[in-house]
């Protein structure tokens, strides 16, 4: 993992304020040296002031010493060597005070303040002693020498310390901030491959709901009419023979076409990371009670799962039909003999289409054949016998479809074909219809049936 310049001064391993170790030895080793020149500099200095000697070398050692602290206090090392310029002392001092000063994080202001005070005292200092020197005939340089000499000389040691710092600060400055670009750059990547792995387990998930929404759809219509069925071929198998042979082949094209359609599914579950989680079997229940339970499920009130589940399983139908993978699925065109598959099980369904017959997008087709599939599928499990209405409108802007039945004549006999119900076939219609954008309502009527209404935008 990237360490940015914040890491290092989180975890300092030297003393004092020096972040390294290192770092204190260097400047311990710079005051040394600095101590040492401004005591062997203060020999001079106290003989031209005329005080004891020894005084001038403590005066030169304590104010070389000052060194070891330019980390911490830059400005005062720089005003100290401004400071004894007049004595002839620190000029290392006052080259490695300007050098930390300009690399220093400070105003600039200040860095030019103190660099030009430094400039100004070094030539003054200068011009005075080499005119002293030309004065006592140490030097016979014309009188251009002094200023010459004065000017070079103040910038000799003032320019180079001062750039150098500058170009040494500005890279520190840029190498701390392309760290922390670097480590968020992978703080940012980290999360966004967190992100991504939680999408595609999103995915797998909602393709697995999508999945056995399917699988829903397609056994539990095509099973529920062979239970249907089977029942009326033992009921009449001794009585009408004929009859018996005619439930027969009905269960048996039904038993085909789940198959069909199960074979079709397999492949969609081959490329899946595994199965959903069974469900337990519920007791059998009335009509009204079930289809309310299962409408609840479903309600506005649970909006947590189920927009995300809608938008997944669009995504998923959509991105199946891109690649060629999975079929279509039925359309309207096949509601016809969807109802006449009811109807050859003994329920009274009538069924009425209003509006010009057009077709729609094939997820839209589909959608309304499963609800009105779904919708009859409840009938045959909780309402058996009822008389059942089935009304399709084909509006301008939108399609309509609404599965209503009367209550069944023997209340007791709602699930006396013993067929379960899981409470998932009303949440599937209303994830259905919710991911194309419609409306799904659900509901017993005040007459005692129950009533399954969706528009889905065309």
């Amino acid at each position: 993992m990237t360490t940015t310049g914040e890491d290092h001064e989180a975890v300092p391993t030297g003393p004092w304020w020096w972040a390294r170790r290192r770092s204190a030895a260097l400047d311990g080793g710079l005051a040394l040296v600095s101590a040492l020149e401004c005591g062997a500099e203060g020999v001079p200095f106290a003989r031209d002031a005329g005080i004891p000697a020894s005084l001038g070398i403590v005066f030169g050692v304590l104010a070389g010493s000052v060194l070891l602290i330019r980390r911490r206090w830059p400005i005062a090392v720089v005003l100290v060597a401004i400071a004894i310029t007049p004595a002839q002392m620190g000029f290392l001092m006052g080259i490695v005070g300007l050098y930390t000063l300009a690399s220093c994080e400070l105003p600039r202001r200040v860095i030019a303040a103190l660099a030009g005070m430094s400039l100004v005292g070094t030539m003054i200092v200068t011009f005075v002693r080499v005119r002293q020197d030309m004065a006592r005939g140490d030097l016979t340089l014309g009188n251009w020498f002094v200023p010459f000499a004065a000017v070079t000389t103040s910038l000799g040691l003032t320019a180079p310390p001062l750039l150098l710092g500058l170009y040494v600060g500005a890279r520190r400055r840029l190498m701390e901030s392309l760290r922390e670009r670097a480590d968020s750059l992978e703080r940012e990547l980290q999360l966004l491959a967190e992100r991504a792995e939680e999408r595609a387990e999103w995915a797998r998930n909602e393709e697995r709901t999508r999945i056995a929404r399917e699988m829903h759809d397609v056994v539990a219509h095509r099973v529920s009419l062979m239970v249907v069925h089977a029942a009326a071929l033992q009921a009449v198998a001794r009585k009408d023979p004929e009859k018996a042979v005619k439930n027969a082949a009905l269960v048996g094209d039904m038993g085909r076409q789940a198959l069909t359609e199960l074979r079709e599914m397999l492949g969609v579950l081959r490329s899946t990371d595994g199965p959903a989680q069974p469900q337990a079997q519920p007791q059998p229940q009335t009509q009204t009670q079930a289809q309310t339970e299962a409408s609840e499920q479903g309600a506005p009130g649970a909006p947590d799962a189920m927009p995300l589940a809608a938008v997944g399983a669009a995504a998923a139908a959509a991105a199946s039909r891109a690649a060629g993978g999975a079929p279509e699925g039925p359309c309207l065109s096949e509601l016809d003999e969807l109802v006449g598959q009811s109807a050859a099980a003994g329920m009274a369904v009538d069924l009425s289409v209003q509006g010009a017959v057009r077709p729609y997008a094939a997820e839209v087709e589909q959608t309304a054949y499963r609800v009105v599939q779904e919708a009859l599928t409840n009938v045959h499990k909780h309402a058996a016998g009822a008389k059942t209405y089935v009304r399709l409108a084909h509006r301008s802007a939108e399609i309509a479809m609404q599965v209503e039945n009367e209550p069944p004549p023997e209340p007791a006999s709602a699930s006396a074909a013993g067929l379960p119900s899981g409470g998932n076939g009303l949440l599937g219609m209303r994830e259905r219809v919710v991911a194309l954008g419609g409306v799904f309502v659900s509901g017993p009527t005040d007459a005692g049936g129950f009533r399954v209404s969706a528009v889905i935008p065309a």
